[in-house]
Formats: C-alpha cells, structure tokens, sequence
C-alpha cells in the first residue's frame, strides 16, 4: 500500500506545498525518518546522496516550529552543511514548505554581503548556515542560539574532511542542551561516528546502503586511459550524446586547466570550485541547470551542493580517494530512481 506524507502524520498545510510542487509520495528514507523526527527523538541516519535526505528532516522540522515565535525568540531552527551551495540548495527546498506555514527561513554563508544577511537572519525562524560564516555571525552578535529547538548536521562527514570540527564544536555548545538533534552523514563510522554519539541522546538510527538503493541504478564504467590520452577520451565520451554531464577533477587549477583545453577542443564547458566568488558559481550552475553548457568541472567539496536533475554522466577524469568519494561523485546521476551512467578514468 502506497504511504502518503499524510499517513506519516505531516500536517495538512505542508503536505499540501509538498503537493503544489509535485511531491505526493516520501521516498524511502523520509518514510524511515520523518515519524522519529516529528516524535521529537534525536535522528542518526545514514543515507547516500540524491536519498532525498532533505525533505527527510526539512519536513518534520517544518512542522515543528511554531510560526507565532517572537522575533527575540529566533532563530528556532539550525541547520548546518559544509558548503554554501548545499545550504542555498537546502534553503530553496525548503521555502515553499516554510513560507506555507509562514516561517521565515535564510541562508548563512560567505561570498555575498554580511549586514543584509545578518539582519534577514535574525528575523528567520530556520538558519542554514556554513560553520565559519555562522561563527561571524554570532561573534558580531547578530543573534543567538539560545531558542534554538532543533540542530541538524547534513552532510556531517563532509563538515569534518573539510576541517569544521572546531567551529561545529563552537557552535553546538551555544544551542540548549534541551534540543533535538538529527545528524545525516554518508557514514557513521570513526570519528563521524563519535561525534554523533557527543552531539544526540539517545537516537534512533537509520541506514539506507547506497549499492542497494541508488548505486545499483548506476552503470559503471572503468577505462584504463594512459595519462597522455586522457583529454582526447573525455572528448570522445562527452561526445557520445547532448545530455548534462559531470566530470570531477582533484584540484582548482586542474578544474580550470581542463576547461580551456575541451575549449581547445571545441567542447564549452564551466569549472566550479572553491576560489569562484559565489555569484560565479551560481551562475555556473544555473547555466549548466539551463542546458546552456551540458559540461560542467567540477572539485568534490564544490560539487557537494550541486542538486540538478538531469545529470546523465558523472566522469571521474581524475580518480576518487577512496570508495566514499566515489559513492558522493557518482551519486549524482541516477538520481531518485533515474539510471546514469558513471566512468572512472584508471
């Protein structure tokens, strides 16, 4: 029997946004969380990207945030992720959600101007916030984090590789120790594991595994290309069709370099990663949204954000670091039950 947001006992105001924008039915990991979240139990899960992971915690924190609060008494609701594209990705998820229920809800990161987003900030009942730009933020006094009822961590293990434990640890110790807590990591093991057991009581734990649910979906390809040859096969494998395509490189300078020379080679394509100014990257990604260049370069902490349906090819022109990487990079075709096609240059 197919099981509704309704059943699961979202309120009839959100589940209507839900319908407005096309979503009748929760996928499989928001039917394991969502009844835990709007219970109020502290949530461990463990589920691989394009899960739909999201609205998993975005619905029931949702709901469960009175619209009536004063503005003294906000921020009600934080949400952290370790880059700016993933909480503006976050945020445009959830705002037709919030909106319905007459929340306000605002990004926190770097790149664009301070004084506006600290004032939209301080007003919002739900932050999404970057940790270093949070941290700005409250050390100018912006806001607190005193009212705040419910933390949640996304992506936990990518705020950790990216040297956030710190800042997470800062701003964990600012909310209440009365809150709920819902922590969402592509692992659970080692030090994402500890730190999950220091920020949660007494959690409920769910696991979605990547090979059975997503990857699975995923054709995967591996060519053994010697490393003189590598461009003229990226060339030859983007040249197979007309459908969006994502290829991960190492570093910035090899994102940039690797543009100019499928320029060379008459393939437009756009680089994304850590040194482009925010507006840079947004306009990067709208036009690869837009199909107005199907090839997008992109670093694996640029690519953390990146949301598009539509990606066809993920292409590993430079390898991962290990099997975690991989999972991140190729889960970002094949998406909700779309096939894709993943190559591995070797």
């Amino acid at each position: 029997m197919t099981q509704s947001f309704s059943d699961l006992g979202v309120s009839e105001v959100v589940a209507k946004a839900l319908a407005a924008d096309g979503i009748l039915e929760p996928f499989a990991i928001q039917k394991l969380v969502i009844g835990d979240v709007l219970a109020g139990h502290d949530t461990l899960v463990k589920s691989p990207t394009g899960s739909g992971k999201t609205l998993a915690f975005g619905v029931p924190m949702v709901d469960r945030v009175e619209a009536n609060v004063p503005i003294a008494k906000r921020p009600c609701a934080l949400v952290l992720a370790p880059t700016r594209e993933l909480a503006s990705q976050i945020v445009e998820d959830l705002r037709p959600l919030a909106h319905a229920r007459a929340l306000g809800i605002t990004a926190v990161y770097g790149g664009v101007g301070l004084e506006k987003q600290a004032r939209a900030a301080a007003k919002s009942h739900i932050i999404v916030a970057t940790p270093g730009r949070l941290e700005d933020l409250l050390q100018r006094r912006a806001f607190t984090l005193r009212d705040v009822r419910c933390l949640v961590l996304d992506e936990a293990d990518r705020m950790l590789d990216m040297g956030f434990k710190p800042a997470v640890d800062r701003i964990v110790k600012q909310c209440p120790e009365q809150r709920q807590t819902l922590f969402f990591s592509a692992t659970l093991d080692g030090e994402a594991g500890r730190i999950a057991q220091q920020f949660t009581n007494n959690a409920r734990t769910h696991e979605q595994v990547a090979t059975v649910s997503h990857i699975a979906k995923v054709e995967h390809r591996f060519l053994t290309v010697a490393h003189e040859h590598k461009l003229k096969v990226l060339v030859e494998e983007l040249s197979r069709d007309e459908q969006l395509a994502l290829v991960f490189v190492r570093t910035k300078r090899g994102a940039d370099r690797l543009v100019k020379r499928l320029s060379g080679q008459g393939v437009v394509s756009v680089a994304m990663h850590g040194d482009k100014s925010q507006r840079q990257r947004e306009k990067a990604l709208a036009k690869f949204e837009n199909y107005e260049v199907r090839v997008l370069v992109a670093t694996d902490v640029a690519a953390r954000g990146i949301d598009v349906a539509g990606i066809a090819h993920v292409i590993n022109f430079d390898p991962p670091e290990d099997r975690d990487v991989y999972v991140h990079r190729i889960g970002r075709t094949g998406r909700a039950g779309a096939t894709g096609v993943g190559t591995s240059f070797a």
